[in-house]
């Protein structure tokens, strides 16, 4: 069976640029008129500089199909950051190896003390996050403590350093329900600036990671484009967008999220080389765009974005959102901010979230299944 890496290969990333920016308004508005949006010519146009002008209607269209497929419902999670520790050098990142920054590790009992810190804000839905280090934070960490954690969740998440799919196997045998992992840029130059040494140096074992969680039989795998990274972001959502229809196809068992995290400060030797290359509007096109494609795909916004943002584009597009959201190790039960990934925008507690969604007319979900009712 062919991968999507031999998809990959066959892009040229420069006509593809040419494609999506030469999209006019006339493309924009025949696509706005068809039934189904998953065509070459349909991705194209609703991700190009014309579709910009569409914003109102492609909204519109986007927010009625949200309704029809989800009802109300908007689901509540909360990282939980194990360890800051990494042996990767990526320019972007605050657990960055060079990074000169104190390194931590939860150990069983700070991982007990953030589990009910975070049950006491109501939150049962966890994403547990590292830094990439199969050494100190690997396989023999994670068969350790995912059976703890699992007792205060209800649905259990991982986005961590990509894994065999033997790896995934056993994970989801002692309680995953599902892994996050981004490929940050398709575009393997912006790829390769941005990510200097260690592991995730493998451009390839990254962008093949998605087939070996949906191998393991992992139900949720979520994916993910970091706006900014690549000068050219329309190209990178494409990809992506191409990369989750290979997926659903392929592997249509699993079900699939989306998430468009921007570049967000951070303290470390590279912090000030990156700036936002992505306005909201541009943000909200990307949405809107991918829920046309796929409908039933969920998708996904975290605390980098603004209360502003978030609160206007919710009702909309979004199917998961965090709140106060801690992306340090132990940052829930000792409330410090050091050792920080990168720093956060919205700081509403999840109680606040929720008085504001409640008042957008919509359904905020704290916990949507329960263990008796079994795992596939």
């Amino acid at each position: 069976m062919e991968s999507f890496t031999q998809y990959w290969q066959q892009i040229n990333q420069n006509n593809l640029s040419s494609y999506i920016n030469n999209q006019n308004e006339n493309d924009v508005k025949n696509v706005l008129n068809l039934k189904k949006f998953d065509t070459k010519e349909a991705i194209s146009a609703l991700l190009s500089p014309s579709a910009k002008n569409y914003i109102e209607p492609l909204a519109k269209i986007a927010k009625k199909i949200t309704r029809q497929r989800f009802g109300n419902i908007v689901n509540f999670y909360l990282p939980l950051y194990l360890s800051n520790i990494c042996s990767n050098e990526c320019t972007y990142c605050g657990f960055s190896m060079n990074n000169n920054i104190r390194r931590k590790i939860l150990n069983e009992h700070e991982i007990i003390q953030e589990c009910k810190a975070i049950n006491a804000q109501g939150i049962s839905h966890f994403l547990l996050v590292t830094g990439e280090h199969n050494g100190k934070v690997g396989m023999e960490y994670f068969c350790r403590y995912l059976p703890l954690i699992r007792r205060y969740c209800n649905l259990l998440l991982m986005e961590v350093q990509p894994m065999s799919q033997e790896e995934y196997t056993i994970l989801k045998k002692i309680g995953l329900d599902g892994v996050l992992v981004y490929q940050e840029t398709y575009d393997m130059n912006s790829y390769n600036t941005s990510h200097l040494k260690g592991k995730k140096t493998d451009f390839f074992w990254r962008l093949e990671t998605p087939e070996r969680i949906a191998r393991a039989g992992i139900n949720k795998i979520g994916l993910g484009v970091l706006i900014g990274l690549s000068d050219n972001w329309r190209v990178d959502c494409y990809i992506a967008a191409q990369h989750l229809l290979y997926l659903r196809n392929i592997y249509w068992r699993s079900s699939y999220s989306i998430s468009f995290p921007r570049l967000r400060p951070f303290i470390g030797k590279y912090s000030a080389n990156y700036s936002l290359t992505i306005d909201d509007i541009d943000l909200l096109q990307v949405m809107c765009a991918f829920r046309l494609l796929m409908p039933e795909v969920e998708i996904s916004l975290s605390t980098r974005e603004s209360p502003i943002f978030r609160d206007n584009v919710t009702p909309i597009v979004i199917n998961n959102i965090s709140a106060g959201s801690k992306t340090n190790p132990g940052g829930y039960a000792s409330n410090k901010k050091e050792l920080e990934q990168f720093v956060i925008s919205d700081n509403r507690s999840p109680q606040e979230m929720y008085q504001v969604l409640l008042s957008a007319g919509l359904q905020p979900i704290w916990k949507d299944w329960d263990s008796y009712l079994g795992r596939i």
